[in-house]
């Protein structure tokens, strides 16, 4: 049985898909209609890949990694077949730093494993490790051993102190 008004309610963007309107905080989590949040990313935007990488490290370094992981996602959802798994892989990563700056260790360690195994399956397929200057040999390094970290931690990790640096 279904509510026939429950649709009706729901927050639609300009061509009526669901879309939730709520603010959202520095980690993405929605807060209530009348909090005041921080600017989303715009969703489904085409950008270069170095764009995509400055503008991924800056909402890294801001503290802002689910938004950073949003940003990877339209480079894997827009990019290149062939470098969709990087891009996955990227955004993985930052949805894993998400989780573990939320304090869940578990979701935030196997995502960062996740991410780490996807970014090193495509250097060895590809046999590069720095394109458009990410360092996936470092990133990998860091997702792990962030992962193991996360998993015996007794609270959340500080998003803006365990950023990576997505180039050299």
């Amino acid at each position: 049985m279904t509510n026939a008004g429950a649709s009706d309610a729901r927050d639609r963007d300009e061509a009526g898909r669901a879309r939730n309107a709520r603010p959202r905080d520095g980690l993405g989590r929605p807060l209530p209609y009348d909090a005041e949040g921080v600017p989303r990313q715009p969703e489904g935007v085409l950008r270069a890949p170095d764009e995509t990488v400055a503008q991924a490290q800056a909402l890294l370094v801001a503290g802002r990694p689910f938004h950073a992981h949003e940003v990877f996602e339209d480079a894997w959802k827009s990019g290149p077949e062939d470098e969709r798994a990087l891009w996955r892989g990227l955004a993985q990563l930052a949805v894993g730093l998400t989780h573990a700056a939320r304090g869940n260790a578990a979701g935030g360690a196997r995502l960062l494993r996740r991410g780490a195994d996807a970014v090193e399956e495509w250097e060895k397929e590809r046999g590069e490790d720095r394109p458009y200057g990410l360092d996936l040999p470092g990133l990998t390094r860091w997702a792990r051993e962030l992962a193991g970290r996360v998993e015996h931690a007794s609270a959340p990790v500080d998003a803006r102190t365990e950023a990576p640096r997505l180039g050299p």
